[in-house]
């Protein structure tokens, strides 16, 4: 079964549209998306972009906490390994 991951982009410039618009950075690499969702979506929030659309924003913090999990790290330092469920959960062991 094929799974989506949605990793939280930065927003660095918006345009007014229309349809609204905005520059969005996903560690480096920069896309526009569609803001016809989320047209509130400012310059220094993250967005949740499907199929070339921001469907949510989502808090700093939030978008720190999935950035890291998907670098395989969490926030202070631990692996995140996957857990029965499928989900990342972080582990302090060492290997």
């Amino acid at each position: 079964m094929p799974v989506c991951l949605a990793i939280p982009g930065k927003i660095v410039s918006v345009e007014n549209g229309p349809p609204p618009s905005a520059r969005v950075d996903f560690e480096g690499l920069t896309k526009t998306v569609s803001l016809l969702y989320v047209p509130e979506a400012a310059v220094g929030e993250y967005v949740i972009v499907q199929a070339g659309f921001a469907i949510r924003i989502v808090a700093a913090e939030e978008a720190q906490e999935a950035l890291a999990l998907a670098r395989g790290t969490t926030i202070d330092g631990a692996s995140a390994q996957p857990t029965s469920s499928g989900s990342l959960a972080a582990s302090t062991e060492e290997t």
